[in-house]
């Protein structure tokens, strides 16, 4: 039966902003580097910038497409013909895709859009709100919700000639092979679940029907099976009912109410929202969540006393937080027998299950509480699902989901563990440690955390699970289970070129496997895209087959990124970027010698003055080695001196080349845009740190003050003329720092932990106590404060406030508790005692970082109010001059 949609082939209308985007996309690259006189960027020029963003490729390289987005939201999705640059936009468009290298679709408010890339004859198919094409049976999906009207699921071809509807539908999904549609519907208090075979020409089958409605629906990996669930009919029992359904023998499974009963008995539930249904491979199992039904409330006080009890395992606040998420459970259900299992319970509560669905990996996260790491450690069991029977895993081993992966078959399961990866055989139950051997570390400490030795990824294995694909510090190793075969698939380090899997083929590494993660299956024969970065932080892109690893691009000066290609590997697209270059669209094709500009962003960044960006090398007062990058002012004379404003986190040398910088009021690393300022006559400094155990603050002093010396040095600056501004950690450093050193005209700090004591003792964002941050993660005291309470003094701005000559102005968020807010009280209430000069934001309802616009706006503003009165001798704003008369 055929029954025309509601389409259109009419083009919808567009706000004028729209058509002048389009206007400046397609004359963008031939303006560019034309000769014009320049000016000076102000505020009301940000809103024209905007980010690119590389989306998609037809499957024959002939087109390509890409987005710009702007903080005002009027986003736009575009796509070009690769040869004769021919393009089209679509307004707010997004999820977009060639379905076929003749057909596009994207969504848009208001509905889907199909594009014949032949014709270039556009449709309207309104009020779309998800669409699925598949390509062995050639039908489009697309569900479409109608105000007030029923759902309708419509199955058409491309050219919308022949089409069939399916009234009442309220979600679909696709079997694996794409020729089967499993889907639920409601008309009237009637609820059903279809079966769609597209492939015997949209032949329907209703499974069930039911006065409750369905959800969950999943599919058997290869399509072999399905599975649903029922919400209770009992209105009194939350409880749901799961279904399976084998298409061989065409039969539904449904559980025995008794034998399930009794399995959940009066405290456990199906809940409908949870994680989702799942079919082992061997379709004998159907994996589901069950949670505690509530319990009821102790009637026994009247008090809300809360109970801090001194040997608990977890504080009250992290106790309650688990409350509040309910505990799940992971169960299975054998449906051809009926019989069910529970396999997580709450002495091992967390889980994830091999890749044969087989075995389960139990361990209890609080085993060790109290413990004061982040992801501390735990025993892990491995658990037979066949026969229940529980074996130790792994002793003491870290709870970080990273650390321990299933492989893909069931086989193995890799672990690291003291500086090393190991591979446990489920079958032989025997640990092989497969890279001691190997002469080359497979660990790093970049970060300089205190007893942190951190693995390099592992990637996944290769097919029927031969090898597992690691990395170390420059290349990628394939490695057979038992550490007998090693093989180097890339030379990184004899060119000190570090190699990655490339952007959108990263897919691989790994997936969500409940509680944990299970490694993806990698077929080295179809070879991999590599992403390369040297020494310098140069950059570009390779291609690995078993023979070779060919050089696709490489620069020198730029940042290259979100790289795609062709289905058939012989166009390749990419942005690239640098600080004083606008990110823009690459396409490179087999007749292309070079790579050619299919787009430049922001081509009004010609109009007006900009800066640039350099690599400085300096050195600390021990002699260590540094770098750090050396923004220069827009329209820069040398035969003048400008202020500096030093920017400061940890390690920032490697964003050299790693991006540009949109000006903007509502964008920066606590609300500090380099652009912005630079833009405004500012060098900016971004010094590299390097930390000392014990001495987080002594040594951010050491190596700020030695970066900023180095550029003083150079005769670039205003020695006295002097900023200096961090964020959170960065923050922190900042109060630190000018307890130290009067270099510094002007301070900002954002965010700050203050005093080491007092947030060592504070409850963190999570509900656990901060004393993590100090002896095992980013504050680097590597000891509790009761063992170095010397150390945190000799690293606590609090302690040194009396030192504190240089202006400083601090903000918060209200509700923050990454850094409790009341960090900057303290320093605050320090400073106005001792009669400093000193203002403090804190704004209301905000937390770590500002989301709200206005408070953004308002952020930024008075940064650059504060630098300019201190460093350019600009007027005092009025909030300035009050708060420091």
């Amino acid at each position: 039966m055929k029954i025309p949609p509601r389409t259109t082939v009419r083009l919808p209308w567009r706000k004028p902003f729209f058509l002048l985007v389009f206007i400046l996309q397609l004359v963008a690259c031939s303006l560019w580097g034309q000769v014009m006189q320049k000016k000076t960027l102000t505020v009301a020029d940000y809103p024209k910038w905007g980010r690119l963003n590389i989306d998609k490729m037809s499957p024959n390289g002939e087109w390509i497409s890409y987005t710009m987005s702007y903080h005002s939201g009027l986003d736009t999705l575009f796509i070009k013909n690769t040869k004769s640059l021919k393009t089209h936009f679509f307004a707010l468009g997004n999820r977009s895709s060639f379905i076929t290298s003749d057909w596009f679709t994207c969504q848009t408010t208001e509905g889907l859009q199909l594009m014949n890339l032949k014709t270039g004859k556009k449709e309207t198919v309104f009020d779309a709100v998800k669409y699925v094409y598949t390509p062995i049976a050639k039908k489009l999906l697309i569900l479409i919700k109608e105000k007030k009207k029923l759902n309708t699921l419509l199955i058409r071809e491309l050219d919308g000639v022949a089409q069939d509807l399916i009234m009442g539908v309220n979600e679909f999904t696709i079997d694996p092979t794409n020729q089967k549609v499993l889907y639920t519907t409601t008309m009237g208090k009637e609820h059903t679940v279809g079966l769609l075979e597209l492939s015997k020409k949209n032949q329907k089958t209703i499974l069930l029907s039911s006065t409750s409605s369905f959800s969950n629906l999943v599919w058997h990996i290869k399509g072999k099976a399905l599975a649903f669930m029922q919400k209770s009919i009992d209105a009194s029992s939350p409880s749901n009912t799961i279904f399976y359904y084998n298409l061989s023998s065409k039969k539904l499974y449904k559980p025995n109410p008794e034998i399930e009963q009794t399995f959940l008995s009066d405290s456990l539930f199906i809940p409908t929202v949870s994680y989702k249904l799942k079919i082992s491979d061997d379709m004998q199992s159907v994996f589901f969540a069950v949670v505690q039904r509530a319990k009821a409330k102790d009637s026994t006080t009247d008090s809300d006393v809360q109970l801090w009890n001194g040997n608990a395992k977890l504080i009250y606040p992290m106790q309650e937080k688990l409350k509040q998420n309910q505990t799940i459970y992971l169960a299975l259900w054998h449906p051809l027998t009926d019989r069910y299992r529970l396999i997580s319970n709450d002495s091992l509560s967390e889980f994830m299950l091999s890749g044969d669905q087989n075995y389960a990996i139990l361990s209890d996260p609080q085993q060790y509480e109290p413990q004061y790491a982040y992801n501390g450690p735990r025993d892990f069991y491995l658990v037979d699902l066949s026969t229940g029977k529980s074996e130790l895993l792994l002793k003491k081993h870290s709870g970080h989901s990273q650390y321990t992966i299933a492989s893909p078959t069931g086989k193995y399961i890799s672990y690291f563990q003291q500086g090393n990866w190991w591979v446990y055989t489920i079958a032989k139950k025997t640990h092989a440690n497969i890279t001691e051997n190997i002469g080359q570390s497979f660990s790093n400490n970049e970060n300089e955390y205190p007893q942190k030795a951190s693995p390099y990824s592992s990637l996944g294995w290769t097919q029927q699970d031969k090898e597992i694909l690691l990395y170390n510090a420059y290349d990628i190793w394939a490695i057979s289970p038992d550490g007998v075969s090693v093989r180097r698939l890339t030379q990184g380090r004899e060119i000190q070129t570090c190699f990655r899997l490339a952007g959108f083929s990263n897919k691989f590494v790994s997936k969500e496997n409940y509680n944990g993660r299970i490694h993806e299956t990698i077929d080295l024969n179809q070879g991999l895209l590599l992403a390369a970065r040297n020494e310098q932080e140069y950059s570009g892109y390779y291609k690995w087959s078993p023979r070779s690893n060919e050089k696709m691009v490489f620069s020198d000066n730029m940042r290259l990124d979100e790289l795609i290609q062709s289905a058939s590997g012989d166009t390749f697209a990419y942005k690239e970027e640098r600080y004083d270059l606008s990110p823009r669209l690459m396409l490179q094709t087999p007749t292309d010698k070079v790579p050619k500009i299919l787009f430049q962003s922001n081509p009004q960044q010609q109009d007006f003055y900009w800066g640039k960006a350099e690599l400085i090398h300096y050195k600390n007062a021990k002699g260590k080695s540094l770098q750090g990058i050396l923004y220069y002012p827009a329209g820069y004379d040398n035969q003048k001196k400008y202020p500096m404003i030093v920017y400061i986190y940890e390690k920032l040398s490697q964003g050299l080349h790693n991006k540009y910088i949109n000006p903007s009021e509502f964008t920066g690393d606590g609300m500090f845009n380099i652009s912005t300022f630079t833009t405004q006559g500012y060098f900016v400094l971004a010094p590299d740190i390097s930390y000392e155990i014990g001495n987080p603050g002594v040594s951010a002093t050491d190596c700020v003050v030695s970066a900023t010396n180095e550029v003083i040095a150079r005769g670039l600056i205003l020695p006295d003329k002097i900023g200096l501004i961090g964020h959170s950690f960065g923050g922190y450093e900042t109060d630190f720092i000018i307890t130290q050193t009067n270099l510094f005209a002007a301070a900002v700090a954002g965010a700050a932990a203050t005093d080491l004591t007092s947030w060592y003792l504070t409850v963190g964002a999570s509900g656990r106590p901060d004393m993590w941050r100090f002896e095992n993660d980013q504050h680097r005291m590597g000891k509790s404060l009761f063992e170095d309470k010397e150390g945190y003094d000799r690293n606590s701005p609090i302690v040194h406030v009396k030192n504190i000559t240089t202006p400083l102005l601090s903000w918060s968020g209200a509700e923050d508790k990454q850094v409790n807010w009341n960090q900057s009280i303290e320093l605050y209430l320090a400073l106005r005692r001792l009669e400093k000069k000193h203002i403090m934001l804190l704004y209301p309802k905000e937390q770590h970082i500002l989301t709200n616009s206005g408070n953004q706006k308002d952020l930024s503003i008075r940064l650059h109010q504060w630098f300019d009165y201190h460093l350019k001798n600009v007027p005092p704003a009025t909030w300035i001059k009050t708060g420091l008369k």
